[in-house]
């Protein structure tokens, strides 16, 4: 069995997690640049914990800007097993309050100019991403929110869009009759690269606005999304507290597959395998290429 490591992903309004014990930082280079910010390492109960701010301590690094393939590889090259990704969000449904954390389950892939993918040419690859989040991990982010008091709902599909400019309404309202339930900027390609990375994925959207959409509340205002954010941190770090705090100290096994995801993706013959690529998917998919 694997040892289990809780990796965290701390988006707008979470840039550290007091609760881990004996932390140190590390700054991590990846073969795909370096990610945001250092890995902070530490503890919570007998729980591995590794924790990493999207955006960089003091949001320094826009939606668009963000080295996804390099947090992703970090992450999994320092030994974390299954991710919780922790994220603000704008909300499509009347009953999905500023406040409330939605617990996601699909995604819609909006953003354009991001790099998605580990593989390509000399080594191509083609994963399942038909459900894109690791069930039994979600079952646990749900139980530490219920424990925890917070108001959480499950399943929902989430709008990635592009940024760092908010919807114009037009979008609102045509996400909307998608049947979208929540709209943020990071969740895309962060999903697709954690799956590549077997990694288990967990996304926690905090809701901090209605979007444009609402008749009340028209064009979104940042000082207002602002001061949700510091409640729903607040929240955020309790339920990853309770979360840790009743982890399973060996990873367990992914029901839909996220942790064996690339058994049977990679399609490159042996012998057409670009070395240099090979080499860099070192952390990521050493497990069946033997790098």
């Amino acid at each position: 069995m694997t040892k289990a490591v809780l990796g965290i992903i701390g988006g707008s309004g979470l840039y550290d997690m007091e609760a881990l014990e004996d932390r140190r930082s590390e700054t991590i280079e990846t073969p795909w640049g370096t990610p945001s910010d250092a890995l902070v390492f530490g503890r919570i109960s007998d729980t591995d914990v590794v924790f990493l701010p999207r955006h960089g301590i003091g949001h320094r690094i826009p939606p668009d800007g963000i080295n996804y393939r390099a947090n992703i590889d970090a992450l999994k090259r320092v030994g974390v097993t299954d991710l919780v990704s922790i994220s603000a969000c704008g909300s499509f449904r009347e009953e999905l309050s500023p406040g409330t954390f939605v617990l996601v389950d699909q995604f819609i892939d909006r953003t354009t100019s991001r790099a998605n993918s580990f593989f390509g040419e000399g080594c191509v690859a083609h994963v399942s991403l038909a459900f894109p989040v690791s069930p039994g991990l979600m079952a646990r982010v749900e139980r530490a929110a219920r424990a925890c008091g917070i108001e959480a709902v499950r399943g929902g599909t989430y709008l990635a869009m592009e940024g760092p400019q908010f919807s114009t309404y037009a979008e609102s309202m045509l996400y909307k009759s998608w049947g979208c339930d929540v709209i943020g900027m990071t969740n895309m390609p962060e999903a697709r690269l954690a799956r590549e990375a077997e990694l288990c994925y967990a996304s926690i959207a905090m809701v901090t606005d209605y979007d444009c959409w609402h008749s009340d509340h028209g064009e979104v205002d940042v000082p207002e999304i602002l001061g949700v954010l510091g409640a729903n941190a607040n929240n955020a770090r309790a339920l990853v507290k309770a979360l840790a705090g009743d982890f399973p100290a060996e990873h367990e096994p992914c029901p839909n597959g996220s942790d064996r995801a690339l058994d049977t993706a990679i399609i490159t013959a042996p012998d057409k395998r670009d070395p240099e690529l090979v080499a860099k998917l070192d952390a990521v998919a050493g497990r069946v290429l033997g790098a």
